[in-house]
């Protein structure tokens, strides 16, 4: 299979499980909205998200990454099974220590997070869904690592149904609270039996000390990324929360529930780049193949952007009530946003292909702190925009000086046609803000003539890509 195909296929076959994953959850968003009595509860369940991203991350220490690195380092079975042995066991651990201090210190951390110690079930809640959602990357990891499509696609078919399954019900009855986050656990506890039952086999509960020690080199670099990339996701809510209220962290929430339909690309990437990447990793073209593919999705990125940028008031109209409804400006900020984070980690990869994760950790923490500053200034001023635009301009300082230091080490080659796109790009976003906000049909049309322009420019790696076989 050329490599080509190879990444083709995964990205579609990713993306149609991803789609039904994504789908299933933008197509309800409207109905839980109105189930719920205000933006408030829904903005209190967005917090709920938040703490479980947080406790994920801290309880996973980048072990699903470095399992994934050293899965593909030898072809011995017994050494695969070392591998993802030791790391689910290591995971379990440090999830059910995470799991066993927030029940300890439950009201604090509900007075922390949700800003009263009476939501404290819902912090235990959280401390459950951290639990499984931990060690249920682990679990799930063989079924990438081996490219088992349809497994992958049979488990995001059940998750969102079961959870919406149980989650309606709920709301109907009035359970505004649990709803939501009960919901999530029972379909990832379902989803982990689904991937434990195939993929028992590579497990025992047991840790190889050599082996945890090499993976621990790759995977703790990492935790900070994770953490930081928790910063991108969540300071936004958090500081909308403290400044202006949860009830406007409840638009805001579903602005970016529908700019993040752009996840539908996003987990396509996630789920079929790992394997192509360290499957490619020792390839003698790896760079300009790498730099290519950063290109390329660029151009979708920012071709997408401006389809969005034009529909996003009419949408709202649309979807939802007048409550929501200003939530529309922050949409295609943050469909762009992880859009801009799978561009990010295209070329990020490089340092783990290396094997150097640090430089990644300093370069996404100034995107944060760049992402935190201009959510300080502007959230005061702009309100759930100012958030929007704070989370945009943190991805885009992360992205050029990923670019900068990667050139540099002659680990990636961008184009001078790309930088045109990306001034293209630019110009629009400025035009739209200020000019078209309020003109959706030459918004849209100023989209189109632009997207043209980015076909002429890379019309023969067009032509490449339909005449590949």
């Amino acid at each position: 299979m050329s490599r080509f195909k190879l990444f083709i296929e995964n990205f579609l076959v990713y993306g149609i499980g991803g789609m039904i994953a994504k789908i299933i959850p933008f197509v309800m968003l409207p109905v839980i909205t109105r189930l719920m009595p205000d933006s408030f509860y829904f903005g209190l369940n967005d917090i709920s998200t938040i703490v479980v991203s947080f406790g994920q991350a801290l309880a996973v220490m980048g072990m699903y990454d470095a399992t994934f690195r050293m899965f593909f380092e030898k072809d011995e079975e017994k050494y695969k099974k070392d591998i993802c042995s030791t790391a689910l066991t290591f995971t379990v651990i440090t999830s059910a220590i995470l799991f066993i201090l927030m029940l300890l210190f439950q009201k604090p951390l509900a007075r922390l997070f949700f800003s009263d110690a009476r939501y404290a079930n819902l912090l235990c809640l959280s401390a459950v869904s951290i639990l499984i959602g931990s060690t249920n990357s682990i679990v799930s990891a063989p079924t990438r690592m081996q490219n088992n499509r349809k497994l992958f696609l049979t488990a995001n078919v059940l998750s969102p149904v079961i959870s919406y399954g149980i989650a309606v019900p709920l709301l109907l009855k009035g359970y505004y609270i649990i709803a939501l986050p009960l919901a999530s656990i029972l379909a990832a506890l379902s989803v982990e039996i689904i991937f434990g039952a195939a993929n028992h086999r590579w497990f025992r509960f047991r840790i190889n000390k050599k082996y945890l020690k090499e993976m621990l080199a790759i995977a703790l670099p990492l935790v900070p990324n994770f953490l930081i990339y928790w910063i991108f996701n969540s300071s936004d809510r958090l500081m909308i929360s403290k400044i202006i209220g949860t009830e406007w962290n409840g638009v805001y929430a579903v602005g970016a529930k529908i700019g993040q339909v752009s996840q539908l690309i996003y987990t396509a990437f996630a789920g079929g780049w790992q394997f192509f990447a360290f499957s490619t990793m020792r390839d003698d073209d790896q760079v300009q193949m790498t730099s290519d593919i950063f290109e390329y999705l660029g151009v979708i990125t920012f071709a997408a952007g401006m389809m969005v940028a034009a529909v996003s008031k009419p949408l709202f109209l649309l979807l939802f009530s007048e409550e929501y409804l200003s939530g529309y400006i922050v949409m295609p900020y943050l469909f762009v946003a992880p859009l801009l984070l799978m561009l990010y980690q295209v070329v990020v990869n490089q340092f783990l292909v290396i094997k150097k994760t640090w430089p990644s950790m300093a370069i996404l923490l100034a995107g944060a702190l760049t992402n935190v500053g201009v959510n300080y200034l502007l959230i005061g001023i702009l309100g759930i925009e100012g958030a929007a635009i704070g989370t945009f301009t943190g991805y885009v300082a992360a992205i050029i000086a990923v670019i900068v230091v990667l050139g540099r080490m002659k680990l990636v080659s961008i184009s001078k046609r790309f930088f045109v796109c990306v001034l293209l790009f630019a110009s629009y976003c400025m035009v739209w803000r200020f000019v078209l906000l309020e003109k959706p049909v030459i918004s849209l049309l100023a989209g189109i003539m632009i997207s043209i322009v980015y076909v002429f420019l890379y019309r023969n790696d067009i032509k490449k890509v339909l005449y590949c076989k």
